[in-house]
């Protein structure tokens, strides 16, 4: 019988309650930010899956229904944002400024940081060999460079997709976190052949709008109840070791009209913590991460 390494060598294992205490940079124990995934298609490829059965070809009801979310429903999003000003972590693909330029231009002008999150939200990072990754992975941290004045300094894979050498490609290009990686509710510093990279924690699982929606089938309300409930419990925990709190959104599920209600129910009891709590974006809290002092996140193998 062949036996299986089941060890991971990228990151250590650490107890989240035997770790150095730290705070965010205005004396908060939770960091908080929401990530706006706003992403692109190419139409007769299956954009994913829905509510109500599998999609066949041309796939052209997925199309429209995340079309939608770069129509309308992202408008509804920054508006509500706009109107509490909160900050916002933009997971963009880089096709977007093909076909959907004036909305990168909304977020843009608001200040929001630009996260690298691949092409096109129809082809993965796994399905492609070394060359066409690396050349996916500059390819969209040239065109942010060139329409955001800098490159990404975060990335994102479409689909949350990795092959076995995208940590390594992701520091080789430049990038100095990912989201990918979501095993922790504190940054981690995380092991690649060509040094360290941040893992910044990003709810692909739960707090995340898709699977909870469409494949887990939560209510608009048990949503809601996740989010809050979540918020209260890491704010109570904040007194005893720092954590990030985050929400992943999709235009087109968070965009329909009857979620922008309870989205703006969850903003406004955050908001009530203003003063207990630093909002803020994956990126700072990585800039912050990275000057604290060696030994003090999990995984620093710096001397």
């Amino acid at each position: 019988m062949k036996k299986f390494d089941t060890k991971l060598d990228r990151y250590p294992f650490s107890a989240i309650v035997d770790r150095p205490s730290y705070r965010w940079p205005n004396g908060a124990g939770l960091a908080v930010y929401f990530a706006l995934n706003i992403e692109a298609f190419e139409f007769g490829r299956n954009p994913g899956n829905d509510f109500t059965s599998m999609p066949s070809a041309p796939f052209h009801r997925g199309y429209a229904y995340r079309d939608y979310g770069n129509r309308v429903g992202v408008w509804r999003i920054k508006q509500l944002f706009d109107d509490l000003g909160f900050p916002l972590a933009v997971l963009a693909n880089s096709s977007v400024y093909d076909v959907y330029p004036r909305v990168l231009q909304a977020f843009r002008e608001r200040g929001d940081e630009f996260v690298g999150h691949g092409r096109t939200n129809s082809e993965r990072q796994i399905d492609m060999d070394e060359p066409t990754e690396r050349t996916m992975i500059s390819e969209v941290a040239e065109r942010m460079r060139t329409e955001e004045g800098r490159a990404p300094g975060g990335w994102l894979g479409p689909f949350i997709s990795q092959s076995p050498r995208t940590p390594e490609l992701l520091k080789d290009l430049g990038f100095s976190y990912m989201l990918d990686w979501f095993f922790d509710d504190q940054p981690t510093w995380f092991r690649t052949g060509k040094g360290q990279i941040l893992a910044v924690p990003y709810p692909s699982m739960e707090l995340n709008d898709l699977p909870a929606y469409v494949n887990r089938g939560a209510s608009d309300s048990d949503f809601t109840r996740m989010m809050m409930d979540a918020f209260d419990e890491q704010l109570e925990e904040a007194s005893r070791y720092p954590t990030v709190y985050c929400v992943s959104l999709h235009t087109f599920l968070t965009g329909q009209p009857q979620r922008i209600r309870q989205l703006r129910t969850v903003l406004q009891h955050i908001a009530a913590h203003r003063d207990e709590i630093w909002f803020t974006t994956p990126g700072a809290i990585a800039e912050h991460v990275a000057q604290l002092p060696v030994g003090t996140v999990p995984g620093d193998i710096r001397s």
